[in-house]
Formats: C-alpha cells, sequence, structure tokens
C-alpha cells in the first residue's frame, strides 16, 4: 500500500443549529461514544433534531438536576456536537438556554 501515510485528512463539517433567540451556531460534530467534556466548551448532546442536554463538565459537576439530564441524554442520544468556548459565566449560561430549544438550521449552508 504504497502512500497510505499520505491520506489527508478531510476538514470536519460544520453542522448549523438555530438557537431560541434566532442565532446560527456552527457546531462540531462528535463521535458520541468518544466526547469528553470540558468545563469552558459547551456541548449539544442531541437525539436526531431533539436537543437532549446542553452544557459543560462544570454543569455535571456543579447541578444535579444537569447531572441526571446528561445521563438520561446518553442513554438515548444518537448525536453529539461541539458548541465552543464560553468562558464568561453570563455568555455561558444565555448561550446554554438558547442551545436547548435549538433545532438544525436546514436553510442555512453549514460553516
Amino acid at each position: 500500500m504504497a502512500g497510505w501515510n499520505n491520506v489527508q485528512e478531510l476538514p470536519v463539517r460544520k453542522a448549523s443549529w438555530r438557537g431560541r433567540s434566532g442565532r446560527v451556531y456552527p457546531l462540531t460534530p462528535l463521535s458520541l461514544r468518544e466526547f469528553s467534556l470540558a468545563d469552558s466548551q459547551l456541548h449539544l448532546v442531541t437525539l436526531g433534531p431533539q436537543v437532549l442536554w446542553a452544557g459543560s463538565a462544570r454543569d455535571i459537576v456543579q447541578d444535579a438536576q444537569s447531572r441526571a439530564r446528561f445521563r438520561l441524554a446518553l442513554d438515548c442520544a444518537d448525536r453529539a456536537y461541539l458548541a465552543g468556548e464560553c468562558p464568561d459565566e453570563i455568555d455561558r449560561l444565555t448561550m446554554i438556554w438558547d442551545l436547548e430549544g435549538a433545532q438544525p438550521a436546514s436553510d442555512v449552508a453549514a460553516a
């Protein structure tokens, strides 16, 4: 197999989701079984077009309700997405609220 190590990696295709506010988020699809959470990175866990959970590792550690919803979401989810970094607490909570009501934005070309 000559040249197998010369394979180019294709860029990850973003998925566009529209939040409750109307803002469009370019989300990075992740492997549901292999993604890991970080304090300042927001994630979505979905079943098709339905958001089951939105948040970060901080939410799971600090909020029992979020932790319970995350566990339930993982039991039936079929997709996970990275929404990105959001270190500011007020912006983070606002973005979580917006993403919890998000739906795929089929009318927007993915970035």
